[in-house]
């Protein structure tokens, strides 16, 4: 049976960048437009040409993509002709195949907020969309706000969108630009639009999440026949954000009736890197990862309880919807004083250790996990830390390095421009390839900016480790949180960081000590362990 075409359009670089505390460089909004391309999508939006500098460098500079590249801009504003509108213009000035207006469709925010005639806007995305067509580019057309207008108005918001239409847009994108369209509103209009002469094929859907159902109201207007889905990675956006290009694409792959129904450009080869690209994303961002994140998150295939991982071992499809390979993801199980000894045999053998059923270590592993949660620490996250904790028990544990001290002082001064700044430093005394050695290191980066004590120990460590030192250089540090357990004068401190290197491998330890620098050098002397002998065995 032939599979219909959906087509993705993906506005990272413009919805994306309106999202509170954004804002992309332009050699970050090429490195973005590069992977989402590599990733299958049909159409990348670059954003507004001339709305702002970073956007119109990206034009300027733009790369060469399989997938389509389009500028974002508005239709004409009122007196004056499509060919003498400055703004319009920057928008064609950019050089793209493919160009996207938005217009307005509810006839609230036409006399409200334009203050013109409703026929009046109709002309102005007429012309627009003509003027467009006339230069030989494909045209889309946002109808913005159109479900309230729809609701409003049904005959004003066709009336808008069979002009651009007639006038020759490729697409009529609706827009769910509030966000507060439910799913089953999505379907019900869209059938209506479709039904009103407006073909399926030439509409496409634009959802907002503001009540969480941005993924789900986007599948609505599929199933009710729209052929072109908008939307970010990870649901970047205005206000709640978009609808989540990371949960719909591999939605649409993988899940019936879409995958047998339809076809996109997104390979099996490529969606096996969706988790990477949407971790490039929040690592330009320099945001944490959702774990909680469907399909991409770091728990998004994670099995705490000692019934679902033991189900798990037998079958994952007892509590897996989908393989987490085929979207590049990882299946979890972790450790706690909840795990039984199947739940413990599987994590060790992710982790390549394989132990004999009955084998007496797994309950001297399980009863270590147990005694070390009751003073603070926690293995349901720190993966990275229970398996060197495993390894110990099972004489597997090299000992690559030995730290002999180590010294942290943090200093307030003021700087050259009277302003007073902290200033960590921080002293490391290893013992490696049978010599002792001495680093130093403080906690300011090349901008000048302190970054904290914890900072400067990692530094300090890490240089001068001998034959090890150049295996830790794609290594570096994208979370750090503290938890204060018990509490009164017998808290304690819980530390956990998460570690990153050049391969995308993430990893988590924990640290506890009464001094919270105990605790985060404990938990940083653990991450770097387990890269050191994750490596040493690659290499072996």
């Amino acid at each position: 049976m032939t599979r219909e075409r959906l087509y993705l359009y993906d506005t990272t670089l413009r919805d994306g960048q309106q999202t509170q505390g954004v804002q992309f460089s332009t050699p970050e909004k090429v490195q973005i437009t590069r992977a989402l391309d590599e990733l299958g999508l049909d159409y990348v939006e670059g954003g507004w040409p001339g709305a702002n500098p970073t956007d119109s460098a990206f034009f300027a500079d733009a790369p060469q993509t399989g997938a389509r590249l389009a500028a974002f801009g508005m239709t004409k504003r009122s007196g004056r002709s499509a060919e003498n509108d400055d703004v319009l213009a920057a928008v064609l000035n950019a050089g793209t195949g493919t160009v996207c207006l938005v217009g307005k469709s509810h006839d609230f925010h036409v006399t409200d907020a334009l203050g013109i005639a409703l026929e009046e806007n109709t002309e102005n995305v007429r012309a627009s969309i003509a003027h467009i067509v006339a230069q030989g580019r494909e045209a889309l057309f946002d109808a913005e706000h159109f479900f309230d207008g729809y609701r409003d108005n049904p005959d004003y918001a066709l009336a808008v969108c069979h002009a651009a239409l007639e006038a020759g847009a490729r697409w009529i994108v609706l827009c769910d630009t509030n966000g507060g369209a439910l799913p089953s509103e999505i379907g019900r209009i869209v059938g209506e639009v479709i039904a009103s002469g407006i073909p399926g094929d030439r509409l496409g859907i634009h959802t907002h999440n503001d009540t969480e159902q941005a993924v789900a109201g986007s599948l609505a207007a599929i199933e009710a026949g729209a052929r072109q889905i908008q939307g970010t990675l990870n649901g970047l956006g205005e206000r709640c954000g978009n609808a989540n290009l990371t949960s719909l694409i591999p939605t649409l792959l993988l899940k019936e009736p879409y995958a047998s129904r339809f076809e996109t450009g997104v390979t099996p080869e490529a969606l096996a890197g969706l988790t990477m690209v949407s971790r490039m994303l929040d690592d330009i961002l320099n945001r944490v990862p959702t774990k909680q994140a469907p399909y991409v998150g770091a728990s998004a295939f994670a099995h705490k309880a000692g019934l679902h991982a033991s189900a798990i071992l037998k079958n994952p499809s007892t509590y897996e919807h989908v393989d987490p390979a085929v979207i590049g993801n990882t299946r979890i199980i972790p450790m706690s004083n909840q795990a039984g000894q199947s739940n413990l045999r599987n994590r060790l053998a992710e982790a390549g250790l394989e132990v004999a059923k009955g084998d007496p270590a797994l309950g001297r592993i399980l009863e270590r996990i147990k005694e070390r949660e009751a003073v603070g620490y926690s293995y349901d996250t720190a993966q990275a830390s229970f398996e060197l904790l495993a390894r110990e028990e099972l004489g597997l544990l090299p000992e690559l390095f030995e730290v002999k001290r180590y010294k942290v002082t943090v200093e307030r001064r003021k700087n050259k421009y009277n302003r007073m700044i902290s200033l960590s430093e921080a002293v490391v005394v290893v013992k490696v390839d049978g010599e002792k050695r001495l680093s130093v290191s403080e906690s300011l980066d090349e901008d000048g900016s302190d970054r904290g004590p914890v900072n400067a120990l990692a530094k300090a460590l890490a240089k001068d480790l001998g034959q090890y030192s150049a295996v830790l250089e794609d290594m570096r540090l994208v979370d750090f949180k503290v938890r204060i357990t018990q509490g009164g004068t017998e808290a304690v401190t819980r530390v956990i960081i998460d570690s990153e290197d050049g391969a995308g491998r993430r990893w988590s330890t924990v640290g506890v000590s009464a001094n919270i620098v105990d605790a985060s050098f404990e938990a940083l002397l653990d991450a770097i362990r387990w890269k050191l002998i994750h490596h040493t065995e690659a290499s072996a």
